[in-house]
């Protein structure tokens, strides 16, 4: 859903609607726009700058210069979680989603992930699938019952998960280890890359296991989501899980 305009844009914000983006346009800046714009980084509201055909795309209202798409998945934070888990004692596994675009992809993952009871998607501001109707579709409304928690830079957030314990884990198809031979046990952010590219050299490093999938025919690599489906039930069945 998309709303438009200044004014409306300040109360969904003022009332905790939860806002996935805004599009700003190009080039205008007026007190009261630059107000609002202030309010949105400080809610660390993703924001990007399009020209004005883009927002007349977006709605044929008067947009003042401002179009904010709404979202019905209510974000966590990932500080919040991790202290939690710390507290219950548990062994969080969580998907760190790194430059991920595709709706389709993201919806699917989240329909895998809340199936085998994953304990949260993590997402940065920037440069990833907008998690809009069509996501909630493909991810059968998984994604409305799954923490997902929208960070401002995937770094940091893997930072504070390795200082609360939790191993971080690369898929890659360059990886050493064998996915069979990662202990998925123990608490883990598994970290799954973009389409194109994977997991980004920066969060490669971060990362004290790469572990790839055996790849036995031409095709050079699997598709994220399905790669992601079979890290995440090999957590499941070294957990035990029972059906």
């Amino acid at each position: 859903m998309n709303i438009y305009g200044i004014h409306p844009i300040e109360e969904a914000l003022a009332s905790g609607k939860n806002i996935d983006r805004i599009f700003v346009q190009k080039g205008l800046s007026s007190p009261m726009l630059n107000q609002l714009l202030s309010q949105l980084r400080q809610a660390n509201v993703p924001m990007q700058f399009v020209p004005s055909e883009k927002l007349n795309k977006l709605t044929s209202g008067n947009h003042q210069g401002i179009v904010a798409t709404l979202s019905n998945i209510s974000y966590c934070h990932f500080a919040d979680l991790l202290a939690r888990w710390q507290e219950e004692e548990t062994a969080p596994f969580v998907l760190a989603l790194d430059r991920v675009t595709d709706v389709r992809n993201v919806g699917a993952i989240a329909r895998t992930a809340e199936c085998a009871g994953v304990s949260a998607i993590v997402i940065p501001d920037h440069g990833s699938a907008q998690l809009n109707d069509d996501a909630v579709k493909a991810s059968s409304g998984a994604l409305m019952r799954i923490p997902v928690c929208r960070e401002g830079n995937l770094k940091t957030a893997l930072n504070l998960a390795a200082q609360y314990g939790l191993q971080l884990v690369a898929a890659t198809e360059k990886g050493a280890a064998n996915y069979l031979d990662v202990d998925f046990r123990k608490p883990t952010v598994l970290v799954m890359g973009s389409e194109g590219t994977g997991v980004s050299p920066e969060l490669l490093r971060l990362c004290g296991a790469k572990a790839r999938l055996p790849i036995v025919g031409q095709t050079s690599s699997l598709n994220v989501s399905v790669a992601a489906a079979v890290f995440v039930y090999e957590m499941l069945r070294q957990r035990g899980a029972k059906p």
